[in-house]
């Protein structure tokens, strides 16, 4: 079964034992830079905290809802979250994935890897914690989500065979709405970058994925 964990925090704590960096520069070397990611990292500079997007207001008390502080490096580097990033970047990091790994002249995965990153990991039939398969969409009679390498991989329900035979599409989504959908077969990337905390960003996110593959659907027929 498939459980939603501090996994990822465990393995950003490895790559700074193996590597002997902190987190944080051992992103911005072997990420960051070669994807020409230059406004992404743990925390915002003083010259770009105006540029920091606030959460819309709760309608049900007239206020902000709390967010963490972005323009505060934080004492620990989590390898499961509190990057902040622009739209732009976040581009070029889903364009490296469509592209097997590879923008431009810089290679940061192999092909092996994509191709093992977007391979279905679990049986059919394997459990998925309950409070992620409503944040993912899990219901639904033609499609199901799958975990594969801490990427959530849609798939087709019958005979337990993944899209990835034919197609892929990568989702990552995040606490307060940042979500990035990658589909090769449709040469198309879905990029919402958003401050709005769980559940309330379910509805954008339903909202935004429906109207691009409407319109793709559109253009094609």
């Amino acid at each position: 079964m498939w459980e939603y964990s501090a996994s990822v925090d465990v393995l950003g704590r490895v790559i700074e034992v193996v590597s002997g960096m902190d987190l944080d520069r051992f992103i911005e070397e072997r990420v960051t830079k070669p994807m020409g990611m230059t406004s992404t990292g743990f925390y915002v500079r003083e010259a770009d905290r105006d540029r920091v997007a606030q959460p819309q207001t709760d309608p049900a008390i007239g206020k902000r809802p709390p967010m963490f502080d972005a323009t505060q490096k934080p004492k620990l580097f989590s390898g499961g979250g509190g990057l902040v990033s622009t739209a732009s970047d976040y581009l070029q990091f889903c364009e490296m994935l469509l592209h097997g790994g590879k923008l431009g002249d810089a290679r940061l995965l192999s092909q092996s890897t994509i191709d093992l990153m977007t391979s279905n990991a679990l049986k059919q039939g394997s459990d998925i914690q309950p409070t992620c398969c409503g944040a993912l969409e899990t219901s639904g009679r033609h499609r199901r989500w799958d975990k594969v390498l801490d990427w959530v991989l849609r798939c087709a329900p019958k005979r337990g065979k993944s899209i990835a035979r034919i197609s892929w599409v990568i989702l990552l989504a995040g606490s307060t709405g940042t979500t990035f959908f990658v589909d090769p077969k449709q040469q198309l990337i879905i990029i919402m970058m958003i401050q709005v905390p769980v559940p309330a960003n379910h509805f954008y996110r339903r909202a935004v994925r429906y109207l691009a593959y409407q319109s793709v659907s559109a253009s094609l027929e």
